[in-house]
């Protein structure tokens, strides 16, 4: 069991090959350059890659906008470098997943184009038209800002075609049964060139009614199952990992009650409040997302993240505490982006200041889920803000101080690799922290081997223990008669504290570090007292370090 369901206590490494290594020099990452990092992926320690698209694109939206499913952009290469890719990839243990963006087409792509020429085509129906522009046109925009509607004309076809994204982005009419079988070939394709999973961007526009009548959007929740069961009758170890930014109350819709629909969903709710409790050093609207968002199926998972490739949506938050995020992380305007968000990375975001730094992956792998790492964040990397839109936080790998950081020996990266300020390739690259015992990447490759460590996270069920300090989150996990214990001081003060672990037994007296020698034993009220420095992290191991010899093969109620 714990082998069929990998994702359970994986580390996602999510990246862009056209801007991770350029293996031709011709200023655009490719799959040759990508299999010759894949021993530096390997050493970091991460088990699965979550590709970002590379299929044959005009590449207006970085990819998402696709001409075609079943191809690999010729500026990265053919099908045979993917599929060099993916071996090298299992060689090496490493997973691979991939963007399912479906959607959405390109306005380029042959079925759109045979579509708006022929109304009498089978490829009219793919889409989404009506005779007048609907009433409805300036709502529901996924970009507000810079989208100014979800309808547009088309001369060609005499009609207005419905795009929740950008105008040269088309919505496929995803209800049609033609269009569905269709993406059960696409991910067939895929799976037999040996991916293993596919993040669907997404997916409540993908499995929404559309049309101009449509003034609510209805959720077609069975095309979940039916995507899931295709997946697993094809490949029993693959699995969808959704994009979804859904309220808990939807979440099992999305899991299935018996986890019969998506295998895993980034968890939006915990990362929007997850940067309100680093911001006000404030974790109580934390405790509640991890609440609302704790029921689901046993075989189910969340996605859990920092920044990815998009911006920090901040859409759910009240607007006080969206201020508040905005003040502290963002402040200046250009820093945010569609009334919502911030685009920026994370190491900008945080002043560099590497204690905050480790703070916040140290609460990205102990929360409950899986830990999803965008490329580049493992030694810091900044953003160009000189960028348009999210392009910002897009830009090359930074590998050496070589010239365009050794991500290509063109003249003409693909974006601009960052050569000014403190962010530069010259100071931040994987070469020179490579050789500093104490760089920011040996430091996230060691809490990624740890990580994989404490299968209790991915596995286990957990409880909050109460620290009467709203600064500090101290959680524990249960799993097959172990225990493991995480306490983070969210301030940039000291916080001394004194908790319970809630378990019984003599064990619960004694706390293991897993990163230091700093042990704890609790005192004669069996409450463990710590202090804690300024944005301070401890990952404990209840009751000592034979949990090995413990585990039982099935699971036990916490002792």
């Amino acid at each position: 069991m714990i082998n069929d369901l990998w994702y359970k206590n994986a580390v996602i490494y999510c990246l862009s090959v056209g801007t991770f290594m350029d293996g031709n020099g011709d200023g655009i990452g490719d799959f040759q350059g990508l299999v010759r990092r894949l021993d530096y992926l390997h050493g970091l320690g991460i088990t699965a890659i979550w590709l970002m698209p590379f299929q044959p694109s005009p590449c207006r939206d970085d990819g998402y906008d696709i001409s075609d499913y079943y191809g690999v952009n010729s500026r990265h290469g053919t099908l045979g470098d993917f599929v060099e890719f993916t071996h090298g990839a299992k060689q090496r243990g490493i997973r691979v997943i991939m963007d399912l963006v479906v959607n959405h087409t390109s306005d380029r792509h042959p079925w759109f184009q045979e579509a708006r020429r022929n109304p009498d085509s089978k490829y009219r129906d793919w889409y989404v038209w009506s005779d007048k522009k609907p009433p409805q046109a300036h709502k529901g925009m996924v970009f507000p800002g810079v989208q100014k509607s979800t309808w547009s004309y088309d001369k060609t076809a005499r009609a207005w075609y419905f795009h929740r994204f950008y105008d040269f982005q088309p919505d496929l009419n995803t209800s049609n049964p033609y269009v569905q079988s269709e993406i059960l070939k696409i991910m067939g394709f895929w799976i037999q060139l040996g991916v293993v999973g596919f993040r669907m961007d997404a997916v409540p526009f993908v499995i929404s009614t559309k049309g101009p009548r449509v003034k609510k959007p209805v959720e077609q929740y069975d095309m979940l199952r039916s995507l899931r069961e295709f997946l697993q009758w094809r490949e029993g170890a693959a699995i969808i990992l959704a994009e979804a930014n859904v309220l808990p109350e939807s979440d099992m819709e999305y899991f299935g009650e018996d986890g019969d629909r998506m295998h895993m969903m980034f968890n939006f709710q915990v990362n929007q409040n997850l940067f309100y409790a680093l911001a006000a050093a404030d974790c109580r609207p934390l405790l509640q997302a991890l609440k609302a968002t704790k029921p689901r199926p046993a075989t189910a998972q969340w996605g859990l993240f920092l920044r990815n490739h998009d911006e920090l949506d901040l859409g759910r938050l009240t607007e006080q505490e969206r201020q508040r995020v905005f003040e502290c992380f963002g402040p200046e305007k250009e820093m945010q982006l569609y009334d919502r968000g911030i685009r920026r990375r994370l190491a900008p975001m945080l002043n560099g200041d590497r204690r905050r730094l480790e703070l916040a992956y140290s609460l990205m792998f102990t929360l409950p889920g899986t830990p999803v790492v965008r490329y580049g964040d493992e030694i810091g990397m900044g953003d160009d803000l000189k960028l348009p839109e999210r392009n910002c936080a897009r830009t090359p790998m930074q590998w050496s101080t070589e010239p365009h950081a050794g991500f290509t020996k063109s003249d003409r990266p693909i974006l601009p690799v960052i050569s000014d300020g403190a962010y530069g390739y010259e100071h931040v690259n994987v070469a020179e922290q490579r050789r500093d015992p104490n760089s920011l990447l040996n430091w996230t490759e060691r809490i990624i081997r740890m990580r994989k460590e404490v299968p209790e996270v991915g596995w286990g069920d957990f409880e909050v223990l109460s620290t009467r300090d709203s600064a500090v989150l101290a959680i524990r996990y249960d799993w097959r008669n172990n225990s493991v214990l995480f306490v983070h001081n969210l301030d940039g003060i000291p916080r001394e504290v004194a908790f319970s672990t809630g378990l019984r037994g003599n064990a619960a007296r004694l706390l293991v570090n897993l990163l230091t020698e700093e042990h704890s034993r609790a005192g004669e009220d069996g409450r463990h007292h710590l202090l804690l420095e300024a944005y301070g992290y401890r990952w404990y191991r209840v009751g000592g370090l034979d949990y090995l010899l413990k585990r039982s093969d099935i699971e036990t109620p916490a002792h």
